[in-house]
Order: structure tokens, then sequence, then C-alpha cells
């Protein structure tokens, strides 16, 4: 079985049937719009991966330019009957092979670096796609999230850094932590300039959803995990060369 069948075999787990769809739904319609909060329209854009295409279809409707790539046929085809009007400009590519003559101002990894084989490749490989003052923006599962620091008190959890259900059926490969992606980005040349948190979640998704928090509380929870990185769902970095 070749690597594009592979990438493939991940596709039932980017939709709406997808058992953790409800955080996804959260992660990764938040995030964009913190990062373009933070941004401008007039700015170009490099996207890795299209995944879900919540990120694609608003990153393509924000900036001026905005091209996105991945590896995955299902995964591009997918984004197409999902998104027909959507500007972006959509290439199939595995990161490590991309090759572009164009500089962006924002280069963005979300949820890229926990699936690829060489996280320092990657992030040495699109260094020249960054313009002298580009921003590279990274979002990834946090390991010490709060809901797993307390799912490793109450005795469900041995180890913060083990994957589980949900990380399997994405095709994760690890999870980090504030320190650790720290760490990856600085040991690749980079300099952190921003470490913030996506979603202070409390508890499991199955509990989550029990609940049945309303938009606002949650709206919170996200705000929240701006502050607090070290205990939010998943982090979001912003770096520099």
């Amino acid at each position: 079985m070749n690597q594009k069948n592979v990438l493939d075999n991940y596709i039932t787990a980017y939709n709406e049937n997808f058992q953790f769809s409800f955080d996804n739904n959260i992660i990764l319609k938040w995030y964009p719009r913190r990062i373009m909060d933070l941004t401008n329209k007039y700015l170009t854009m490099l996207e890795l991966g299209v995944g879900h295409g919540y990120t694609s279809d608003m990153f393509s409707n924000f900036y001026s330019e905005y091209v996105v790539m991945d590896a995955s046929p299902a995964v591009l085809e997918q984004f197409k009957r999902q998104y027909p009007n959507s500007p972006a400009k959509v290439y199939e590519s595995y990161f490590e092979e991309y090759r572009d003559n164009q500089k962006y101002d924002i280069v963005m990894m979300g949820f890229i670096l926990e699936h690829v084989d060489d996280p320092a490749k990657v992030l040495n490989h699109f260094k020249q796609f960054l313009k002298k003052d580009g921003r590279l923006f990274v979002a990834v599962p946090n390991a010490a999230s709060l809901h797993r620091r307390i799912g490793n008190k109450a005795g469900v959890l041995d180890n913060i850094m083990e994957l589980g259900k949900g990380d399997i059926e994405l095709g994760h490969r690890r999870l980090y932590t504030v320190e650790t992606l720290s760490k990856e980005l600085i040991d690749c040349g980079y300099t952190v300039v921003r470490k913030e948190g996506i979603f202070l979640k409390p508890f499991t998704t199955n509990q989550m959803v029990s609940l049945n928090l309303p938009e606002n509380i949650l709206a919170g929870m996200c705000r929240m995990g701006i502050e607090y990185p070290e205990l939010s769902a998943s982090l979001l970095f912003e770096a520099r060369l």
C-alpha cells in the first residue's frame, strides 16, 4: 500500500460522524478566527494540510492570497465537494516535497507536526517560504491538558503522553507540551513570540457533550485557553526566523 493510500485511510476521522467531532468543531473553528484577529486580510498565507476543510475555507476567504497543499487525494476531493466555491489554490504534495518560488507573510501548520515522520524536517523545509518578517503559526494537541492531567490523577490515564483513541484514529504519531513544542521550534532556528492555548477543556469529550453547555460557555473556555496554554486541549504558537 503506498503512502497516499495510507493517508486516505484516515478520511473517516475528517467528517461529522467522527466520535470526537465535538472537540474538532470547537478547536478547528476557534483558532483560525484567532489567527485572523492577530493578522490582517492583506497578507498572503501558505497552509500545510486541508484536514477537515474548516481552516482552508475561512483563510481562503480572508487573505489576499491563500495556498494549501495536502498529500491525500481523498481529503482534497472531500474539500472540493464541501467547499466548491472556495478561492483556495489547492495542490497535491507531500509537505517535505513541496516546491514554490513564492514567499509568504504567514506559514500555517495547523495540527500537522503530530502527524509527520520528522517534524524538524518539515519545520526546516518551510523556512524558505517565509518572508523576512514572516510569521509561522503552529497548532498541536497538548498532552498535558487539564482533562488529561485529571485523567492521570484519577487513574484512567497511565501516562499523559500516551496517544488516546481519537489520536490513533486521526493518525497522530505524537503529542506535545508547551516545553516540547518550544524546544522543537527553537532547535530548528525559530524564535517563539507567542504561546497560547486552544480550548481549556476540563472533562472528557463524552462528559462535555453530556453537559450540553451553551455556546457562550464554550467560547469562554476557548478565550481562557489564550491565558493558560499549559492546561488547554491544544497549543497555538507563533514563531519567527
